[in-house]
């Protein structure tokens, strides 16, 4: 499995990811999730992905594939003019991996070959844009009301994100508000683990931002943790007491 997010602020967006991949509990290996690709000035773009990993790998070949040579390899993300088709180039690629691996009319194992991707960036005389984008190659788009997306397993870390999440944040808060939110999925499941790639993207800079690796043994990410679990049991002590004998017999 795995842990993939991406958040929309005003100062721009932020990506988060996981590296862990397993096929059984003696069989766990690490391979990046996150890919990034520029070109200063004219566009940033930042794709992670969730699922098969040979589905997933084949995509990212393929989308490179065709950057090297634009004039023979076409569509290139590289040469999109918006992130509208940016996000339709990688649907349709997703969806051409998805059905050469398990068939036209897929089949009874054709789950298996399943993936989906967050895509996210700027291109010059465009806005800053994010999209889900869905095994079958259609997409959606991040909006006011939907600031986030999240793919793999997603349901651990998304309460403190629904309730946390301000537009108006700083990327130093964002950046803390995923740790949180990647510490609480990696206690509660084992196919999602640290190292962890974060990439941030600022708005109108059309050009990536800092990224970095947060190893397991980071320090602040072991004192966020720590911390974290401490202010979570603080928090329910301060709950106002529950009256047992209230409770009529």
């Amino acid at each position: 499995m795995t842990y993939c997010v991406a958040l929309a602020l005003d100062a721009g967006i932020v990506c988060m990811s996981d590296t862990r991949t397993n096929a059984g509990v003696d069989n766990i290996s690490t391979f990046r999730k996150m890919h990034t690709w520029e070109e200063p000035g004219e566009r940033a773009l930042v794709l992670m992905t969730a699922g098969n990993l040979a589905t997933t790998q084949a995509v990212v070949s393929l989308l490179e594939e065709r950057m090297k040579a634009p004039e023979d390899r076409d569509p290139s993300i590289l040469r999109a003019p918006s992130m509208f088709q940016v996000a339709r180039i990688v649907g349709d690629t997703l969806k051409e991996v998805i059905v050469d691996q398990a068939g036209q009319d897929g089949g009874p194992g054709a789950d298996a070959f399943g993936a989906t991707l967050i895509v996210a960036g700027q291109i010059g005389g465009g806005p800053m844009r994010m999209f889900l984008v869905y095994p079958e190659g259609n997409f959606i788009e991040a909006s006011d009301d939907t600031p986030f997306f999240q793919i793999g397993e997603t349901k651990y870390g998304r309460p403190i994100l629904v309730r946390a999440l301000e537009a108006g944040m700083s990327f130093e808060n964002a950046v803390k508000l995923l740790m949180v939110s990647f510490d609480s999925t990696i206690k509660a499941n084992l196919s999602v683990d640290a190292p962890l790639d974060v990439q941030i993207l600022p708005r109108d800079a059309l050009a990536l931002g800092k990224s970095w690796r947060i190893e397991a043994n980071d320090p602040y990410f072991r004192q966020l943790s720590e911390s974290w679990g401490a202010a979570l049991k603080q928090a329910f002590y301060s709950l106002p007491d529950f009256d047992l004998d209230a409770i009529p017999d």
